[in-house]
């Protein structure tokens, strides 16, 4: 009897960790939501709220993404040419990294390249084809939310390609990575690392939370059964694609917040900017014209104001 009362006692401790840890993921994505209003809150010299880490978590943010500002600066002065790699199982945070380090960059300067599947033209190219048409030009910095490394994982593991296109992808990937670095693309290679109960959480929070269940789809749920698949396929991903000029690094990302500013700071390490000076900015006066008047806006044009 009393067996049984320890074990009741320890499923319903393990189903409000489970809960706890739910409402921690939604906490989270509240959270992105007050990053873009953070700048309000500092000018009107609003205290952040929250305890010490969360407070740290938005603190060096802010001053990091001021750094990837001077660094995207810095790439459009000197014609740079900067690709960042995003690679990891699914809801590893590789999208959550990738919006705070575009949040405040020129998106003509930086942008993310997420493809879709292939199409039936572009499965009879070759591999690396549809890819290289994202690189980066004079200037200009590419972020790619999954990239050629899908041959090494998703098409391995779910039977999208075949043996020799495997094999083949390996014997190419390290070639195609130093043309790149030899043609003055600085190529960095992120895998975002989680735990098998984290990821089964950040599912369920998907799963409970209807902004996102979108992000749920049926490759995803396959990734839940073929875990190990997937480890295996990693595995061979990094001991393989690892070189010398393009080594991959890994992001402890169990903990989001963390490896966000992890992956941010190694990331401004690896490129080496400099504060570019830019002359200061005078707004000209306004020129008026006395026989101009202003038409009014018709009505039938002007959006209601519900709020």
């Amino acid at each position: 009897m009393g067996e049984n009362v320890v074990s009741e006692e320890r499923t319903d401790l393990s189903a409000m960790e489970e809960r706890l840890r739910t409402r921690e993921e939604i906490l989270d994505d509240i959270d992105e939501e007050f990053e873009l209003e953070l700048d309000d809150r500092r000018f009107e010299g609003e205290a952040v709220e929250g305890g010490s880490f969360r407070r740290t978590y938005f603190r060096e943010l802010l001053r990091m993404q001021g750094e990837l500002v001077k660094l995207q600066d810095w790439v459009q002065e000197t014609g740079y040419r900067l690709v960042v790699l995003f690679e990891g199982r699914d809801s590893a945070g590789k999208g959550g990294a990738i919006k705070r380090i575009t949040q405040r960059l020129n998106p003509r300067i930086c942008r993310v390249a997420a493809l879709s599947a292939p199409t039936e033209r572009e499965r009879t190219q070759w591999y690396f084809q549809r890819y290289v048409s994202h690189l980066p030009s004079a200037g200009e910095i590419v972020l790619f939310d999954r990239s050629w490394y899908n041959r090494a994982g998703v098409e391995r593991v779910m039977g999208f390609c075949t043996d020799e296109q495997y094999e083949e992808f390996y014997r190419s990937v390290p070639e195609f990575e130093r043309m790149l670095v030899r043609s003055g693309i600085k190529l960095v290679k992120y895998w975002f690392s989680i735990t098998d109960d984290e990821q089964e959480r950040r599912f369920r929070a998907r799963i409970e939370d209807p902004l996102k269940q979108w992000k749920l789809s049926p490759m995803d749920l396959q990734s839940r059964i073929r875990w190990e698949n997937y480890t295996r396929a990693k595995e061979e991903m990094l001991e393989r694609s690892s070189i010398e000029e393009a080594p991959w690094w890994v992001v402890q990302a169990v903990d989001k917040k963390k490896a966000r500013l992890n992956c941010i700071n190694h990331l401004l390490s690896q490129v080496p900017y400099e504060t570019v000076e830019r002359p200061l900015v005078e707004l000209p006066p306004r020129t008026y014209h006395p026989d101009y008047e202003r038409q009014p806006t018709p009505e039938s044009l002007i959006v209601p104001e519900v709020y």
